[in-house]
């Protein structure tokens, strides 16, 4: 069997250990090993005698990131759903969940038990997060190594394939976030190898992945190949990319450029409409943009801005990034609504400073609009959710705008599980750290250390998983109700999936606010006494509803 590796800063030697017996491997141009080995199994790479590394490019770590690798046929799965062709992201609902905590199970198997409810629900593209290998069994996925590899805890590589198969024979396209601005920083090797990282730019996570330095080259082959193997290998509908503004890239051609380009050519060879999407909070439309235009052609990214608005109107909240917010809550959904960001090259008291340009005249399904995220959730100190009265005003907001809705795993019933930041970390040291770290950075808002969860605890995780009895019964049943009944209407009437701003109309009061989708019209009263409802035939509502006026904290979507 041939194995290679780029491994440039080996100095004498690499060997190839298969099964326990050493090969050497031969150098060659660009800092590239290669050679044969009689055995196929477990295996690793030994730079100048060192210890056992796995393989940068592993498509499998069976025993974990610190582990051997092994080989995986692709060609060897039977997939079941010969006939998807993909689905395109304008006019869908996207459902953003987790895989280990979305069932009871926490696993792939686990999760496609569950996909009829979202295609009951309405749903068209399932979002997971990061599944690539991590340290123990339970954690976000964010701090994940192996950018080839699937979390075995999870299910492995034939796990995800099966959970994409049973996906596609729903109908349900599946969208898969990635991590490329960091790694680890457990189980983290590449550093070994060669110039992964450099220290020209620095990030939250220290220094950058190298992008534009010496040896970049490599680099951004390496995080392009991982993207189309998830496309290619695993019939992965889209990519969503983490914190793209954390890609600090200098050269000419843009790294997201790159790999726009490189996705563009596999859905041409594929006949499938794949795509991508960034997390930024640059309020760029460069991302966007098509290539053709200077952009990186990103189909979409999320919009924060929307989000905050919707927040600060249902809870009042105005400390942090909400102070720009909630000083009028209405009026800031109306901007966003209309414009597609808030900040536009306006001032943020946060920022201190001016942030964002215009949202170009194009169509809004290039943002995603959310009332709750796993990160606005899980970044909370205890992880507390909208209440079940807060998402039925913010559910239709969301449903009827202009942009691409996007919901976190169990908002649909009004989950009243919190979903909390966890970790697993088997580096005694590295789990303390990262419970102290926790503590301080929320004792500056008050928060006790007993009052905020720890990740390593196995409580943490638990609480954070779904119960599934929930939507099946009492208020619980009729929020689920008003979500289906919401996305109903998106399907019946097309103006909901319009995405031109300029046709969108918002009327606001002092704590209410009606926005005009062609022959709809969706008021909401955020206040706390009933206001006069509004003219039209009323399709749907939540709260009370009599012939002159909608309640308190009521919603109704009316016609004509």
């Amino acid at each position: 069997m041939k194995y290679q590796v780029w491994a440039p800063h080996a100095r004498r030697q690499v060997e190839v250990e298969v099964d326990g017996q050493r090969h050497p491997l031969t150098a060659e141009q660009g800092g590239w090993w290669r050679g044969e080995a009689p055995a196929q199994g477990d295996y690793g790479f030994r730079l100048d005698g060192g210890q056992l590394l796995p393989d940068p490019r592993s498509p499998r770590q069976p025993h974990g990131p610190d582990g051997p690798s092994r080989a995986v046929d692709h060609a060897a799965f039977r997939w079941s759903e010969t006939g998807w062709r993909g689905r395109a992201l304008p006019g869908s609902v996207v459902y953003e969940l987790h895989v280990g905590t979305f069932t009871p199970a926490g696993t792939f198997d686990g999760a496609i038990e569950r996909l009829d409810h979202l295609v009951e629900l309405g749903i068209d593209f399932v979002e997971l997060l990061p599944v690539c290998p991590f340290p123990g069994r339970h954690g976000w996925g964010y701090d994940g190594v192996s950018l080839w590899a699937v979390h075995e805890p999870y299910g492995g590589p034939d796990g995800l394939k099966r959970f994409v198969d049973a996906a596609h024979r729903k109908g349900l396209g599946v969208i898969l976030d990635v991590v490329h601005n960091h790694l680890g920083p457990s189980g983290n090797y590449l550093p070994q190898f060669g110039p992964y990282f450099t220290d020209r730019h620095q990030t939250p996570w220290g220094s950058a992945v190298n992008l534009d330095a010496p040896g970049s080259d490599e680099v951004r082959a390496y995080l392009i190949g991982s993207a189309l193997a998830w496309l290619r290998d695993y019939r992965i509908d889209g990519l969503r990319l983490d914190a793209v503004h954390a890609l600090v890239d200098d050269r000419a051609v843009h790294f997201l450029e790159e790999l726009s380009s490189a996705v563009v050519s596999l859905a041409a060879a594929t006949g499938r409409p794949l795509f991508l999407i960034g997390e930024s909070d640059l309020n760029n439309p460069r991302h966007t943009d098509p290539v053709r235009s200077g952009g990186y052609g990103l189909t979409a990214q999320w919009s924060d801005d929307f989000h905050h608005a919707l927040h600060a109107a249902v809870t009042g909240e105005s400390k942090g990034y909400y102070a720009d917010f909630g000083a009028d809550p209405t009026a800031a959904l109306a901007r966003t609504l209309t414009r597609g960001w808030f900040h536009d090259g306006t001032w943020s008291s946060f920022r201190e400073r001016h942030h964002g340009r215009p949202f170009p005249a194009v169509p809004a399904h290039r943002l995603l609009g959310y009332a709750q995220t796993h990160d606005q959730v899980g970044n909370r100190a205890i992880g507390d959710r909208l209440t079940l009265d807060q998402l039925a005003l913010t559910a239709p907001l969301v449903l009827t705008s202009p942009f691409t809705p996007m919901l976190f795993m169990g908002e649909e019933w009004g989950a009243s599980t919190p979903w909390q930041y966890f970790t697993d970390h088997t580096d005694p040291d590295l789990a303390e750290a990262v419970r102290q770290g926790r503590r301080r950075e929320f004792a500056a808002y008050g928060w006790t250390a007993e009052e905020v969860p720890d990740p390593q605890a196995p409580a943490t995780v638990l609480s954070s998983t779904l119960d599934w009895t929930e939507p099946r019964s009492g208020r619980h049943a009729e929020l689920l109700d008003w979500y289906r009944r919401l996305i109903r209407l998106r399907r019946e009437y097309p103006e909901l999936t319009d995405g031109d701003l300029s046709a969108v109309r918002v009327d606001t009061g002092p704590s209410e606010l009606t926005v005009h989708r062609g022959r709809l019209r969706i008021t909401v009263n955020f206040a706390d006494k009933p206001t006069e409802l509004p003219p039209g035939r009323p399709v749907a509502h939540w709260g009370e509803l009599t012939a002159h006026t909608l309640g308190a904290r009521s919603c109704v979507i009316s016609e004509g």
